[in-house]
């Protein structure tokens, strides 16, 4: 049985590790029904470990650990299997979530939805063959995760107005108000048919693929603060370096 300062089995991912002491880890988890976690996995750069090869991003895992304070210990850990891990830029994409949960998530905040989310992006990832979907894929994540965290931005609605977004006007989109009509005021700018697509969640139309991209940027900018995303300037140098790749 699990008791709030020992949970066994829980479902969840490793986003991030860095060494702790001499042969332990510090593994930051993403769990079904804990969120955001903190464990400390002892021993486990020893080559002995058989924790050595199950801390390793995008892997399915059941974990068990305990502890009362906000850094927990791991005490055991099973590979669930059924996932097939991203390869090439589809693994700096499944980076890149990881970035944005390790940023934006609170720990001990449980995301119950995000979690299954996040758990099919990848799946969605190391499935997309050919790399031309990678932006939409990402895209939908960000905004479902900017939804999870409270942020839940009106996208077909004029924030001046109270109206409905008309697809043929130009609007311009601030983080604190919302969809203003553009009439040189400061924002992102962005067409009616995009916040249209947006708020349903469609990013078929290419006009709306790259206006969406250069909003949520701004979105998650405004959200983060100052501190820049290090796997986005990878993404974006990678582009550079192959831009049809």
């Amino acid at each position: 049985m699990s008791s709030p300062d020992r949970i066994n089995n829980e479902p969840g991912f490793i986003l991030h590790t860095y060494p702790f002491k001499e042969t332990s880890v510090v593994a930051e988890v993403f769990t079904l029904s804990h969120g955001r976690v903190a464990l400390i996995a002892r021993g486990a750069r020893r080559p002995t470990s058989a924790l050595r090869g199950l801390m390793q991003p995008f892997t399915p895992l059941l974990l068990s650990w305990f502890g009362k304070s906000e850094l927990k210990t791991l005490h055991a850990a099973e590979w669930q299997g059924g996932l097939i891990a991203p390869q090439g830029r589809a693994l700096m994409c499944g980076f890149y979530l990881n970035e944005l949960l390790l940023r934006l998530l609170a720990r001990g905040d449980a995301h119950e939805q995000l979690y299954d989310r996040y758990a099919d992006t990848l799946d969605q990832l190391a499935n997309e063959a050919c790399g031309t979907d990678y932006e939409r894929i990402l895209r939908r994540f960000e905004k479902n995760l900017l939804s999870e965290i409270g942020y839940g931005a009106t996208f077909d609605v004029d924030a001046d107005r109270g109206t409905p977004i008309e697809p043929g006007v130009r609007y311009v989109f601030q983080p604190e108000r919302g969809a203003l009509r553009e009439n040189g005021q400061p924002g992102c700018p962005v067409s009616g048919q995009t916040l249209i697509d947006l708020a349903a969640g469609r990013f078929e139309r290419p006009a709306t693929l790259a206006e969406a991209k250069s909003l949520m940027r701004t979105l998650i900018d405004h959200t983060l603060g100052a501190k820049p995303l290090y796997t986005r300037q990878l993404l974006r140098e990678l582009t550079e370096l192959n831009p049809l790749g």
